[in-house]
């Protein structure tokens, strides 16, 4: 989720979903101890959970980076085994390191070893001709013997030469049934499902079968999508939040990152998508758009789209059917239910 799943964005869906795990997007280790930690690193402390994702192929590095991150206050790490782009293969990290399982478990064991935090992993169904179950079962088993406490698998196998990243999202077949089997052969491993959820539906459908639902390219599209997960996922009672509430619970948020220098068009980024599907979204869309370009664009400019909303829009809580709301296409942002 690089270029999404940044501070501003995990901390707009705070005011959808207190539950949901959020998820960094990947940062190397070497950045992290190299790097402009502030930049990398800082968050809100509404975001919490919050999980860092690391990426990176050196045992030694991956656990001072983790200890760093704990350090920073992250609730878990997460090692990328799944990104399949060029850039990062040349890097020696992401989805080619399933070719090297001793190796990740290696990873795996020096993180488990420097933190108190969970260490997960997530990985594919496979890579290029290692896409068996004896493969993916074998890969897995190292990481439970090194003492993973979860995996995310992205429910397809990676193709590492001719397809591109967006490309790996879609070509290779979703095979949901392969991390089902995944479980059934660790049912003391904490197993999650990712790849294709466009939903909450589906969400719940997939919670049958397995422990955990990652949604990604969705909640971005429409993060609204997030918005009933507290009350359908982890049973709360509260009220779902509007989306003008959502919207009006960042604007402090956003008025204080200005003053500390932030982009404007990044701290609106996030809430652009927030009406994807329902009545008023073009002229959402345009008033934002159109008015950071301004100089004196500011949190007034979000007020103002907000207060154009047909009043039926700003006051729906929810997607669900027979809920009375208006309905919303699918959306994607890294989180765990």
């Amino acid at each position: 989720m690089m270029d999404w799943t940044d501070r501003h964005y995990r901390r707009f869906v705070r005011g959808l979903t207190r539950r949901a795990l959020l998820y960094s997007e990947m940062v190397t280790a070497n950045a992290v101890l190299l790097g402009d930690r502030e930049r990398l690193l800082g968050h809100d402390e509404v975001e919490h959970p919050v999980v860092l994702q690391l990426g990176g192929d050196d045992p030694a590095r991956l656990a001072e980076a983790a200890a760093v991150a704990v350090a920073w206050g992250y609730d878990e790490v997460n090692l990328n085994v799944g990104c399949p782009s060029d850039r990062v293969q040349r890097g020696r990290f992401g989805a080619c390191l399933m070719a090297e399982p001793d190796l990740v478990a290696e990873a795996v064991r020096a993180m488990r070893a420097a933190v108190p935090v969970p260490v997960t992993v997530k990985h594919r169904l496979g890579i290029d001709e290692l896409d068996d179950d004896a493969h993916l079962h074998a890969f897995v088993g190292g990481l439970a013997a090194a003492g993973v406490d979860r995996v995310v698998v992205h429910a397809r196998k990676a193709w590492l030469t001719g397809l591109s990243p967006k490309q790996n999202r879609s070509v290779p077949p979703l095979q949901h049934e392969r991390v089902v089997g995944l479980k059934a052969a660790f049912p003391g491993l904490r197993v999650e499902t990712n790849g294709g959820v466009r939903d909450l539906d589906a969400a719940l459908d997939h919670l049958r079968r397995v422990d955990g639902v990652m949604i990604g390219r969705a909640a971005i599209e429409d993060p609204y999508l997030l918005a009933e997960v507290d009350q359908r996922l982890f049973g709360e009672d509260g009220p779902v939040p509007t989306r003008a509430e959502a919207v009006t619970a960042y604007l402090p948020y956003v008025e204080s990152q200005l003053a500390a220098g932030a982009s404007w068009s990044a701290l609106l980024k996030p809430v652009i998508p927030l009406l994807r599907g329902v009545p008023g979204a073009r002229a959402w869309r345009r008033t934002l758009t159109e008015g950071a370009a301004r100089r004196d664009a500011g949190p007034e400019l979000v007020a103002a789209a907000l207060a154009a909303l047909p009043e039926r829009v700003a006051a729906a809580r929810g997607t669900a059917p027979g809920s009375g709301s208006v309905p919303a296409a699918g959306g994607l942002v890294d989180c765990r239910a």
